[in-house]
C-alpha cells in the first residue's frame, strides 16, 4: 500500500492525527459494520485515546474543510470512529487477516513518517528564527551605517551649494 495513499486518509481531529473508520475498512477490505461490531465487541481495548466517535459538529466540520472524504459517507446519519496511531496498531489484533496484518504495518510506518517529517519541519523552523534573530540584529548595523553614510554624502553635498558668507578671495569668484 502506497505511503501517500494512507497519507490522504489521515486527518486532524481534536489536535490529533486520526484515520476514520470507513477509511480503514477499505483498506482492511472489510465492510465498515464489521469493522465497526468487532471494534465494539472489543471496546476496552480502545480507551479514548486510542478511539472516539466524532460528534456531529465535528463530522459536519470535516466534511465541509475536506474533499478528499467518499460521497458515500457524508451523508451517513452515524458519526464515524477515528482512531489515533496507537488505535489503528489494536485494529490489527481485533481483525486478525493477514491482509488486516499488512495494512497494518504500512499504516504505522505513514504515521513515523508523518510524525518525523512534522519534527524535522519544526527543526527547520526553529533554525531559521534563530538565524533571523541573529542576523536581524548585523543588517540592522549595516543599515543604519549605510544611512548615516548616505546622510553625510548628502550633507556635504548641501554644504558645498551653500553661499559663501564672508571675506571672499577674487581668485573664488
Amino acid at each position: 500500500m502506497q505511503l501517500q495513499t494512507i497519507q490522504q486518509k489521515i486527518y486532524e481531529v481534536r489536535t490529533q492525527k486520526v484515520m476514520l473508520d470507513f477509511d480503514l475498512a477499505d483498506m482492511y477490505e472489510v465492510e465498515n459494520r464489521a469493522l465497526k461490531q468487532a471494534v465494539k465487541r472489543n471496546l476496552d481495548r480502545f480507551p479514548d485515546d486510542f478511539m472516539f466517535q466524532l460528534t456531529k459538529d465535528e463530522w459536519q466540520e470535516l466534511i465541509t474543510n475536506c474533499d478528499k472524504l467518499p460521497e458515500g459517507v457524508k451523508f451517513s446519519p452515524a458519526t464515524p470512529f477515528a482512531f489515533t496511531e496507537q488505535g489503528v496498531a489494536m485494529l490489527s489484533s481485533v481483525l486478525k487477516s493477514k491482509k488486516a496484518l499488512q495494512v497494518n504495518i504500512a499504516i504505522m510506518r505513514a504515521f513515523v513518517f508523518i510524525r518525523q517529517y512534522a519534527l524535522s519541519h519544526k527543526d527547520l523552523t526553529d533554525k531559521l528564527k534563530e538565524l533571523e534573530t541573529k542576523y536581524d540584529k548585523q543588517f540592522k548595523d549595516i543599515y543604519e551605517a549605510i544611512n548615516y553614510l548616505l546622510q553625510k554624502d548628502q550633507q556635504e553635498a548641501e554644504q558645498k551649494e551653500r553661499q559663501q558668507i564672508g571675506f571672499k578671495n577674487s581668485k573664488e569668484k
